[in-house]
């Protein structure tokens, strides 16, 4: 499974349209499934970083326009790719980090399409894999990052579960780990011992590993400060629901760090 033609890789059926050639080493990989305006106006703030990094939108099945071609293509979008195999989250980011690995990008950075991240952090993220670090999580609770109208609920449940959970399989003491924000060299995501490429991470399994995973088999990971903003009023931006998906997420970090999701 570690081979870039190999056809054990499990990706999940989808169609890509690319506008544009390969331009970059790195490759941003942006999820995206009904954000609307408020990807609309991510896309705008991206449009300052081209030449950085090459966009790659991975559309879940949006029904709502915001995988709308010409439209990311006037954004400066190189590729969109659109599911259409089954999965959730985790079958995008498998989707997206196959694309770009078979492109021959040396690294990604992963960033939510909802508009709370702050999209200025990216070159720092570039540059922590030029100097070779393989995982670059960002945190909006180290000297620097920002946290800002965080839900209390998912800020205890940060710092008293997932937090200490994860730092402790990890034998890496991290600050954020519910952040989807951060970057992965090609290094790590080829690793033998990672494998990302199976059909067990459907949702939200993938980032749970990953964050237990990369520092288990490299040294090469670091927190870097980033903000994280969500609406002071309002609906909150998110696809996790209040019961079911935090029972979900329980469940997948339990998993996680007890090692259900390695390779054999």
């Amino acid at each position: 499974m570690t081979g870039l033609g190999d056809g054990a890789w499990q990706v999940p059926a989808h169609d890509v349209t690319e506008f544009a050639p390969k331009r970059t080493r790195y490759a941003i990989c942006i999820p995206v499934l009904n954000e609307g305006e408020r990807f609309a106006r991510e896309l705008e703030e991206l449009a300052g970083l081209a030449g950085t990094a090459d966009l790659l939108v991975l559309d879940g099945g949006s029904s709502d326009g915001s995988a709308e071609p010409e439209r990311l293509r006037s954004h400066g979008v190189r590729a969109l790719l659109v599911k259409t195999g089954p999965g959730r989250l985790s079958a995008q980011l498998r989707m997206g980090y196959a694309y770009a690995l078979r492109q021959g990008y040396e690294g990604v950075v992963t960033v939510d399409a909802n508009g709370k991240d702050d999209v200025g952090a990216i070159p720092r993220f570039l540059a922590e894999l030029d100097v070779g670090f393989d995982l670059v999580q960002g945190s909006r609770f180290l000297p620097g990052g920002e946290a800002v109208n965080t839900p209390i609920s998912r800020l205890l449940a940060m710092r008293l579960i997932h937090v200490p959970l994860i730092s402790l399989a990890a034998g890496f003491r991290y600050t954020d780990t519910t952040n989807g924000y951060r970057a992965y060299s090609r290094a790590l995501l080829l690793h033998p011992k990672v494998q990302p490429f199976r059909d067990v991470f459907v949702s939200y399994e993938l980032l749970a590993y990953m964050s237990v995973r990369g520092p288990r088999v490299s040294g090469r990971v670091k927190e870097i400060p980033v903000a994280r903003r969500y609406p002071a009023q309002g609906k909150v931006p998110t696809k996790i629901s209040p019961i079911r998906g935090q029972l979900e997420l329980l469940a997948t970090l339990l998993r996680a760090v007890s090692g259900a999701f390695n390779p054999p």
